[in-house]
C-alpha cells in the first residue's frame, strides 16, 4: 500500500479487531484502494455502518467522517444524509445480517428509489459478532448456532434481489478476487445512482468452525471451486449449477 493510502488510516487502532482468517480486513484494503482509483474526495465522503463485524470496517479504521448507527438501519441514516446534502459521497459498509435481515426493506427501497449511494455488503453468510447464528444468506444445510442440524431455509441471492429492486450497478466478488473486487468497487463508487457490491468474506471463527472449514486456506480452496465467473455459470446446465455460486456483474447502467 502506498504511503498516500496510509494517510487515510487511523494507524493507532491497528492491528484490526478481526479474528485470524477473517476476510473483512482484506475488504478494508480494497475499499481504500478503490476510492483512490475512483478519485473520490475524502473530504466530501461519509461512511455509514450498522452493527456487526463488518460495521467496523470504516469506523474506527478510516480517517473520514463516519456514522456508526443502529443495527439494520445504516441505509436509513444514509438516506437522510444524502437527501440533506446531495453533494456527499455516501457509502454504506455493513454485514449480510445487518443489511438483509432487519435492514432488508431499507436495502430494497433504496435500490427502488435509485438513491445515489453505494452499499458494500461484507457477506460471511452468518452472524459473526453475536456468536454464529443463521443469517438470511446462510446456505441450505449449513450448520450454525441456531441451525445445529443444518439450515432448512433458502438463502437470499442478494444480487438478484437488488437487481430486481432496480439497483443501477450490482456486482459480487469474493475477497480472494482482489483485483476484480477493487475494480468493481471503483465502478460502484463512480456510479450515478444506487450501487451495490456484495463482497464474499470468510469467517473461520464461526462459519468455518461449524462447517469444517477451519482455516483461511481451506476457505480459499473451497471458494475457488464453489464461486465461478458469472459468464461461465450462465452456460452451465441447471444440474451443473448446483453447489456453484456466480461472481461478476449483475447489472451495469
Amino acid at each position: 500500500m502506498s504511503q498516500s493510502l496510509y494517510n487515510h488510516l487511523r494507524l493507532n487502532v491497528f492491528p484490526t479487531p478481526y479474528c485470524p482468517g477473517c476476510g473483512h480486513g482484506i475488504l478494508l484494503g480494497a475499499v481504500i484502494r478503490a476510492m483512490d482509483d475512483a478519485g473520490i474526495d475524502w473530504e466530501k465522503t461519509l461512511f455509514v455502518s450498522g452493527i456487526g463485524c463488518a460495521a467496523w470496517i470504516p469506523s474506527p479504521h478510516l480517517m473520514v467522517d463516519t456514522l456508526h448507527t443502529l443495527h439494520g438501519r445504516p441505509i436509513a441514516y444514509a438516506t437522510g444524509a444524502k437527501i440533506a446534502n446531495p453533494d456527499l459521497n455516501v457509502i454504506v459498509v455493513s454485514g449480510d445480517g445487518d443489511l438483509s435481515a432487519i435492514g432488508g426493506n431499507h436495502l430494497i427501497h433504496a435500490a427502488r428509489r435509485d438513491l445515489g449511494i453505494t452499499v458494500i455488503c461484507a457477506n460471511n453468510r452468518i452472524y459473526g459478532m453475536t456468536g454464529g447464528q443463521a443469517a438470511p444468506t446462510t446456505p441450505c444445510g449449513a450448520t450454525t448456532q441456531t441451525t445445529p442440524w443444518g439450515d432448512e431455509e433458502r438463502p437470499f441471492d442478494l444480487c438478484n434481489l437488488v437487481r430486481g429492486a432496480g439497483g443501477k450497478f450490482v456486482a459480487r466478488h469474493t475477497v480472494f478476487q482482489i483485483r476484480n473486487l477493487i475494480k468493481t468497487l471503483s465502478t460502484a463508487l463512480s456510479t450515478d445512482g444506487f450501487s451495490f457490491v456484495e463482497a464474499l468474506s470468510p469467517c473461520p471463527t464461526h462459519y468455518g468452525k461449524l462447517n469444517k472449514i477451519p482455516t483461511l486456506g481451506d476457505f480459499q480452496d473451497l471458494m475457488k471451486v464453489q464461486y465461478i465467473d458469472k459468464r461461465r455459470w450462465d452456460k452451465l446446465t441447471p444440474e451443473d449449477r448446483k453447489e456453484k455460486i456466480p461472481t461478476g456483474i449483475w447489472r451495469e447502467e
